[in-house]
């Protein structure tokens, strides 16, 4: 390993995994401390529970410790299997697929007359625009254009399948060795797309390459703080992931092998079909590979109502994938790297946000037990007799590294601490929403968020915001009156504690106010 590898890259690596591993501590110290001081059966379930809750987020913190530290080495990785890359004598014939629901024709053909540029032998292209739209006028002009530009135009009469349904049904019209799909609005950047990656797939066992994926910069504090949700994801997690050939293909922006989905029955038809894919594909023992280039970009996310529907979905469907993985993972077959990385997936941010709220409705117990929560000046601190009430400070040093650690992260990798501040309120505000969803998808509820029919006018923009947001305006106000019923009673540390919890639950009022 070279001198490089102990540089500024990996020294901000190690920074990331001691803030993760700090989150990890903070709280798995402040269970130790609640053990030490319980004094009734009471207390000890709530050391229990709390303990319980610090464990399974710790799992998730040192998860991702794991993948910021491998993500540095992927690079180098990756380097040594270009090195072995050949031009192909035949290039093989590939479609370009889009999908289609509904969606604005003047974009759609947009990005198609860039997806025309691409550098490839013209006739090994097949064009497919896969038009599930409902609307007759919307459907009628994408047909009128895919005519007039030698596009094969495939539309359905119903949705059976959601967008792996489409995918599913184009497969019987498709004759080609490859498959590229971009989404509606990605425009291609680099017109190298399948001349860079093509190459790659020498190796006959290879079944897909994914390609970072990601959306224009608007110099808009919030949609340029939401791309950032998918910035981390393929910057740091997508690496690390490729090394245990668990590299989610992420739905677009990447080219599968036609032949692997005809083995493994085309696309699972549920709601996020590329990471049901994506495991298919693995356990039948097939390879996948992440490049790191961006090559075609998409327009970004500037309302929270968008970012709270396409996050519902994104969690619903992860929730689904559980259940899957726990059912179809066959004994064996895959390396406890590769498990952890399907558990943490499926996981995700839906488990968290329902830890989160337990963690919130634990605290109002805690701060109403009989634990001996209390002021320790610094005098005390330098007795060593004071050791087990210095755990208490455990829980603060938690909670305060879990407001700065996005903060920290973006900052660093970034260069933006108000960028890492606004992500700390966008997760927030979508605590509810990814929660809903896991409970929708456990309980096979409709895949659909439901919001309110108010459009997000000037005028009722606040009653848009208070219609979507009463789960969460109802839950911040108990938490809040529970602190200040708290401090009233001389709580001196819980009081705090509960106000500042319950107000972060404001946040999804407040970004759906400003946002829409």
């Amino acid at each position: 390993m070279g001198n490089k590898y102990f540089g500024e890259g990996f020294t901000l690596r190690i920074i990331t995994i001691i803030v993760f591993m700090s989150l990890l501590i903070g709280g798995v110290v402040f269970s130790v401390y609640l053990f030490l001081v319980a004094k009734s059966f009471y207390v000890q379930i709530l050391a229990v529970l709390f303990a319980i809750l610090s464990i399974l987020s710790g799992f998730f913190n040192f998860s991702a410790s794991v993948s910021y530290y491998r993500s540095y080495f992927y690079e180098k990785y990756l380097a040594a299997i270009k090195m072995k890359l050949k031009k192909p004598k035949v290039w093989p014939s590939v479609a370009i697929v889009m999908p289609v629901y509904n969606e604005s024709p003047a974009i759609v053909k947009s990005t198609f007359k860039s997806l025309f540029k691409m550098r490839y032998p013209k006739e090994k292209l097949t064009y497919y625009v896969l038009d599930d739209s409902t609307k007759p006028e919307i459907a009628n002009e994408v047909k009128n254009f895919a005519e007039k530009n030698s596009i094969r135009y495939i539309h359905r009469g119903n949705r059976k399948g959601l967008k792996a349904g489409a995918f599913n049904n184009m497969l019987k019209h498709s004759k080609e060795e490859f498959i590229a799909i971009f989404d509606y609005d990605e425009k291609l950047i680099n017109r190298n797309f399948l001349f860079d990656l093509m190459p790659y797939f020498a190796d006959e066992k290879l079944s897909y390459v994914q390609t970072e994926k990601a959306c224009r910069n608007t110099n808009n504090l919030f949609s340029d703080s939401v791309n950032l949700i998918d910035a981390f994801f393929f910057k740091f997690i997508e690496p690390a992931r490729a090394f245990n050939n668990t590299a989610i293909f992420a739905g677009s922006c990447g080219v599968i092998r036609k032949s692997v989905l005809d083995t493994v029955g085309g696309f699972p038809e549920y709601v996020v079909e590329d990471t049901f894919f994506s495991f298919e594909s693995d356990v039948r023992n097939y390879k996948s590979l992440y490049v790191p280039r961006v090559y075609a970009v998409g327009d970004p996310i500037r309302s929270f109502t968008a970012l709270a529907k396409q996050q519902w979905r994104y969690n619903y469907g992860d929730t689904q994938f559980i259940g899957y993985f726990i059912k179809n993972n066959k004994k064996g077959r895959l390396t406890p790297l590769s498990n952890m990385d399907y558990i943490t997936h499926g996981l995700g941010f839906n488990y968290i946000s329902v830890i989160l709220i337990l963690f919130t409705i634990l605290s109002i117990f805690l701060t109403f037990s009989s634990l001996p929560f209390e002021n320790i000046t610094i005098a005390q601190l330098l007795n060593g007799s004071f050791i087990p009430n210095y755990f208490e400070y455990f829980g603060a040093m938690a909670l305060i590294m879990a407001l700065l650690t996005p903060v920290i992260l973006t900052k660093i990798y970034f260069n933006s601490a108000k960028k890492g501040l606004m992500l700390f309120i966008i997760n927030f505000g979508l605590v509810f929403v990814r929660a809903g969803a896991a409970f929708a998808a456990l309980f096979k509820m409709n895949p659909a968020a439901k919001w309110s029919r108010y459009i997000a006018t000037t005028q009722n923009r606040f009653i848009y915001a208070l219609s979507n947001s009463i789960a969460e305006l109802s839950f911040s106000g108990v938490i809040i009156i529970f602190g200040l019923i708290a401090l009233l009673t001389n709580h001196a540390s819980g009081g705090p504690w509960l106000v500042w919890y319950g107000s972060m639950y404001l946040f999804t009022f407040i970004l759906l106010y400003k946002y829409g």
